[in-house]
């Protein structure tokens, strides 16, 4: 399939500027993958499609506060410094993106919180994107917390809020994984009481780690989708995380995956017998249609930009042509889109 098959337009009063209050009061498409037909219930129903045995997988990965504004050295220009990755803690060394690029180069000092600390820039990685050290000697997760901002994507097009250090967060999120730049978008449509109630109901709920990084902004630009290459991000799925879901399995229960990033972490820890392994390091696994899935019964997602890795994925899942009815009938029907939009489960 070729890339140009996976465009299509999406309206700018479609796309959703603040989350729904509550989470779980968003809107939830159910799309039959083997019919093609859609149903339309409210997300805070959703434990009614869960049967005992089943298996929900959540990534814990927490969402840090990634975009900082800084002056550059000398001429005091406004710089903003997206925070990508730790490379060096010891070294206090990051991969960054930073607006506007242009300005900066290496050698060049950006300093913050009131000229306190700076990052110096070590080295150019793309257009936009630089390696930087920090000056700062204490733990820098504490000072991004302090003087950081929530990395809202582009198409939001507002400032972010202090409100969005919550609501840009599922809630079943893990401190110990503070380390993703977007959080797994279809898990923010869950609530405490919501996950209790799927629970209740003899539902297993495993969590797995995938830390989501600047491939989840990223749009295809290359028409051969075998030439795409994924930006690597780290995952992990302990043992007991496997044999949670390998239970359910074994069972004939279902495995409903929470989320792109759920489905690629299974999907890239396969075992021969179609089972779950326990794995943790790096992936850079594109999904994209035709794909047989393994692991993953049923597909909770958002609804996602045109010409995506997200979008290819529910693709792969769902079947082209049954996906992309859907989204025209979501649209038609006011569905909100992408991260703060609402959901769809893919049923297999």
């Amino acid at each position: 399939m070729k890339l140009s098959e996976f465009k299509y337009a999406l309206a700018k009063n479609s796309i959703a500027k603040y989350p729904a209050d509550p989470r779980d009061s968003s809107k939830l498409m159910i799309l039959d993958k083997e019919t093609g037909n859609t149903k339309d219930i409210k997300f805070k129903d959703i434990h009614k499609l869960f049967e005992k045995g089943d298996c929900l997988v959540l990534n814990e990965t927490k969402v840090f506060p990634a975009r900082m504004f800084g002056k550059k050295e000398k001429t005091n220009a406004k710089i903003e410094v997206m925070l990508l990755r730790e490379l060096k803690s010891e070294d206090r060394i990051w991969d960054v993106i930073v607006e506007p690029a242009r300005k900066v180069r290496i050698g060049n000092k950006i300093y913050f919180d009131d000229s306190k600390f700076y990052c110096e820039v070590i080295d150019n990685t793309t257009s936009r994107g630089r390696t930087v050290r920090f000056s700062y000697d204490e733990n820098i997760f504490g000072l991004i917390k302090r003087i950081g901002h929530m990395p809202l994507p582009e198409y939001i097009k507002r400032e972010p809020t202090e409100h969005d250090k919550e609501t840009y967060q599922c809630v079943f999120a893990n401190e110990k994984y503070l380390a993703s730049i977007a959080p797994p978008s279809a898990g923010l449509h869950f609530t405490e009481d919501l996950l209790k109630k799927i629970e209740k109901k003899g539902v297993r709920i495993a969590k797995i780690v995938m830390n989501i990084g600047q491939g989840v902004f990223e749009t295809i630009e290359v028409e051969d989708l075998t030439k795409h290459r994924m930006y690597s991000e780290y995952f992990e799925i302990t043992r007991d995380t496997a044999e949670t879901i390998n239970k359910s399995i074994r069972a004939k229960g279902k495995v409903f995956a929470v989320g792109a990033s759920v489905a690629r972490a299974l999907e890239a820890s396969v075992l021969t017998s179609y089972t779950v392994k326990p794995n943790r390091g790096w992936t850079d696994k594109f999904i994209y249609p035709p794909y047989d899935f393994k692991i993953v019964n049923n597909l909770i997602t958002n609804f996602h930009p045109p010409a995506t890795p997200s979008l290819l994925l529910a693709a792969a899942f769902a079947g082209r042509e049954n996906l992309f009815k859907a989204y025209k009938t979501a649209m038609k029907n006011d569905y909100r889109f992408l991260v703060y939009g609402d959901a769809m489960i893919i049923k297999g």
